[in-house]
This record gives C-alpha cells, structure tokens and sequence, in this order.
C-alpha cells in the first residue's frame, strides 16, 4: 500500500478514535522498542494522554518490577495524536502496542499484512483465552483475531435527574417517554428549586448526536441502532420511522422550551454546567456521569440531590438502548515493531500479565492502601481525586478485558447513585440493541464515512431545530443517498449475505 494512501486511512481512522477523547497536555516519547530480545524485554506503547500533564510514573515503576520488563510509553496529547501517529506510520515506527479503532478503512492495513494475527496464539495464554468471545469477534477482521480489547459495559445510558426538585413538586422517576416529557415540563415551568424565579429548564443537551441525548431517545422509540432491517434488508437508522418520532420528541422539547434551544452548539462541559448550577434538572446519557454532577453542584449547593434511571419505555411500551461494541480501545500488534513470532510471543506474554488480577487491579485502582481500600470485597477510593488523576487515571487505559475475565475488584462508592448507575448498567444488557453492521464491510462507506455522516447529523439537528421539515428532511437523504449512500446499503446487504452464508 502505498505511504500516502496509508497516511490517509490512519487519519481517518484516527478522528474515529479522538471523538470520545479528552485533550490533553504536553507529551513525552521514547523509542520503539527494539531491545526485546533482552533478558529484560522492552515493550513500548503509544498512548492517547486524557489528562493535562503526564502521569507520575509510579504506576509504570510498579509495572516494569512486577512483571519484569522495561516499559516505553509514549504519552501523546490527544491534540498531536493524530499528526504523531502518521508519522509513526510513515516511517516504521509504530510501537509494539498500539491503539489503533478497527473500524472502517484500517481494516485495508490488516489486509495488507501491517498487523500480526494473534488468533492462533491466545489458547497459550491462560488470561487472554479468557477474553468474551462476543466481544473478540467485533474486532475480528474476515474472520480472524488481530487485536485484543479493553472492555466496557454494553450501555450505561439512562438519565440522571435532580431528586430534589422531582421531590418538590410530587414526581417519581419518569417510566416512560410521556412522564419523562411531563418532568421535563414542570422542571422549566413549575419553579422546582424553589426560588420564585422562572429561571430552570428540564433538560441540557450537547452538539452530539451519539452520547448526548438524541441516540438515547431514539432507542427508546426502538429506532435501531445506526443500521436496522427494512424489508428484510439492511437500511440506515434515519430511514426508520421510529428515527423520526424521536425528532418530533425532541423538536417538542426544544420548541417548547424544555431544553437548552442552543444544543446543537454546547459543548459537553457546558451542558454538564447547566446541570450541575441548577440551571437544568436531567441530563440524558452516561449515568456514570451523576458522580461528577453531584460534586461539583453540592459546591454551589450542598443540597443538591440526585439519582439515576434506566428503563425509559417508548410508545410501544417496550424498553430498548443501544449498545456499543463492548470495548473502548483496541490493540494491534504491527509487524513494523514486532519482527518476528518470537518477539510477538514475547509481547503477548506481557500482555496477559496486563490481564491478571494483581496487575489489573493496579491498573485500575492503583496501589493499595496508597490509592484505595478494599472494603467488603470492593475497591474504595480514596478521597483525593487530584492524586488519582496524577499518579492512577493514566493507566486506566491500559486494562485489558473487563472484570469477569481479568478478576479485578468491582469499585464501590460512598455516594449511593454511583453504585446504582453501575447496577443499572448490568440491567441494561438485558435491553440493548446492537449495531448489526459492526463485522460487515463496505469500501464505499470505509471511504466516505465522515462526510456521510455529516450529511444526516446536519440534516437531524436542523429538523428538530425547525429548519427542515420533513420534505427537506427527505430531501437530505435522498442526497446521502445519491452521494454514495445507496452503494453503502447495497455493499454492507452483500457483506451480511456473505456472512450468513
């Protein structure tokens, strides 16, 4: 493959990647890790940064006595990522281990042979034998294993409310979209802090289509998740007509006030602020997040009070939530860093060290007694945030598997809706939608996918926003369709076909 088709296929694979990544601060690199023929091997990463300095590397002395290895981490500023790893591409020097999405046209790297198949490998190794089979075929490539993945729950979409306003004016946690919508009324028009003035909406949104509200309300509707079946063929989410019930729910919302009328352009931070300075009373998404709204809106008003619900039915009376793949990073293995088997083997040895329970649970939760406590079987935190930001957060991200395969403690909380959100997220796998096309192919979309996406994205938020109706809405995919949208259905039908047989 030619260098500038590569350099292509990394960017865009890369911007996939650095949506849901934090921007970070200054980065510090070293080299790539030739040394591991050494009695000591040397196993080099290359590492998205999500925090404003790098880590203390307490966590990475820890790692290297340990498991008996010299460790080169390279920790990139999510900012540089991109231009950092072109480079690494460009030239050869990608590291050992490198995080690298799956999706879409990175797939013609592995194709190409850049990347090890470690398929074959893993019975050898006692803790990644363990990976989810569910989850390692959603990073398989035609078929076969090139990657090991960090795990994460299917869903842990719900909505975190303000408990006390909901007290005040008589409320329960809303059930259904109609008692959500009724919420969300009363939270902008019946006064819920009780200050006397008109001065609260129901609900803060952001400028994203996927981890903001809308995909949320969607799968309520049972609107599928990205692509559907129409007549027994594959069509888009958008063509549904559970699609567009949730953009006359949300137009409604917006229309009449009951949220923020500017989210197409609010930023995560600010729809968070919102919530957390009593402006708005739910937020719809991750209620993982009700953790952060909570201490940061007790110190402006110590009470403040909130909880966390999951099951939202739609108008068919059903409850549905979309899933993600069951992983947030995947790891590659390239051939450009990793010369031969015998140096792959070594890789992966470290690799499955990563997945033990000690080393798991260090890099999770840190050192024990230092970072956290065990207390009836559970991992507690200790209360210095800024600490394990510094020292722990980091190395988060070098978990492999999940807790029912690598065995590390599940985390416990002294404030009771963070460990309601976590059982929450369990309820949820009972419910969630996947995306059927995760494992399917098509150039067409590989290629396009970014400008694609615009189009729909522009289309939905200028629906609810009242700039089309539904006329222009159709007009717009009628364009998506015409800009390469109808090759994409007809190669992803064809990829699913193959598949089935």
């Amino acid at each position: 493959m030619a260098r500038h088709k590569m350099m292509f296929v990394v960017t865009v694979v890369i911007m996939l990647i650095l949506v849901t990544a934090c921007n970070g601060g200054e980065g510090a690199s070293s080299g790539n890790g030739n040394s591991k023929k050494e009695e000591r091997p040397t196993i080099s990463f290359m590492s998205i940064l999500q925090t404003a300095e790098t880590p203390d590397p307490k966590l990475e002395k820890a790692l290297e006595e340990k498991l008996n290895v010299n460790l080169e981490i390279q920790w990139i500023p999510a900012a540089t990522y991109v231009d950092r790893l072109n480079s690494a591409f460009a030239t050869g020097n990608l590291t050992d281990v490198s995080s690298i999405s799956l999706d879409g046209p990175i797939k013609e790297a592995v194709r190409d042979d850049q990347f090890w198949e470690i398929g074959p490998y893993l019975d050898r190794f006692e803790n990644l034998s363990k990976l989810k089979p569910e989850i390692m075929n959603n990073v398989k490539v035609d078929g076969k294993i090139y990657a090991l993945y960090q795990g994460r729950p299917l869903s842990r979409q719900g909505i975190v409310y303000r408990k006390d306003w909901a007290d005040h004016l008589g409320l329960a946690a809303p059930t259904n979209t109609d008692e959500l919508l009724n919420m969300l009324k009363q939270f902008t028009e019946n006064d819920p802090d009780g200050n006397g003035v008109n001065d609260t909406i129901g609900l803060a949104d952001r400028d994203d289509l996927t981890f903001g509200a809308f995909k949320t309300v969607a799968s309520w509707f049972g609107a599928p998740n990205e692509w559907g079946f129409q007549n027994d063929k594959l069509a888009p989410a958008f063509m549904l007509p559970e699609y567009k019930q949730a953009m006359n729910y949300m137009k409604e919302l917006r229309d009449k006030g009951y949220m923020n009328k500017d989210f197409p352009v609010t930023s995560k931070v600010d729809q968070q602020n919102m919530v957390a300075n009593g402006t708005a009373g739910v937020y719809i998404g991750c209620m993982c997040n009700v953790q952060q709204l909570h201490t940061d809106a007790v110190q402006l008003n110590p009470k403040a009070e909130f909880d966390v619900f999951n099951q939202i039915k739609g108008p068919n009376g059903e409850y549905t939530v979309w899933a993600i793949n069951g992983y947030n990073y995947s790891y590659l293995f390239p051939k450009s860093a990793i010369e031969s088997e015998e140096e792959l083997l070594q890789v992966l040895t470290f690799m499955d060290q990563l997945m033990s329970e000690e080393i798991s649970n260090l890099l999770i939760w840190g050192i024990e007694g230092e970072h956290y406590n065990v207390v009836d079987g559970a991992a507690i935190p200790i209360e210095d945030q800024s600490k394990i930001d510094r020292e722990v957060y980091p190395y988060m991200f070098f978990e492999i598997g999940e807790p029912e395969t690598n065995g590390r403690l599940l985390g416990n909380s002294s404030y009771e809706p963070a460990n309601k959100a976590a059982e929450l997220f369990e309820d949820n796998d009972k419910y969630v939608v996947s995306d059927p096309t995760i494992t399917l192919d098509s150039d067409t979309l590989s290629l396009n996918k970014d400008r694609l996406k615009q189009i729909m994205n522009d289309a939905t938020f200028n629906y609810i926003l009242g700039e089309l109706d539904e006329a222009g809405f159709q007009a717009e995919i009628n364009r998506w369709r015409s800009e390469g949208g109808d090759q994409v259905i007809e190669e992803l039908n064809a990829s699913y076909e193959q598949n089935a047989n």
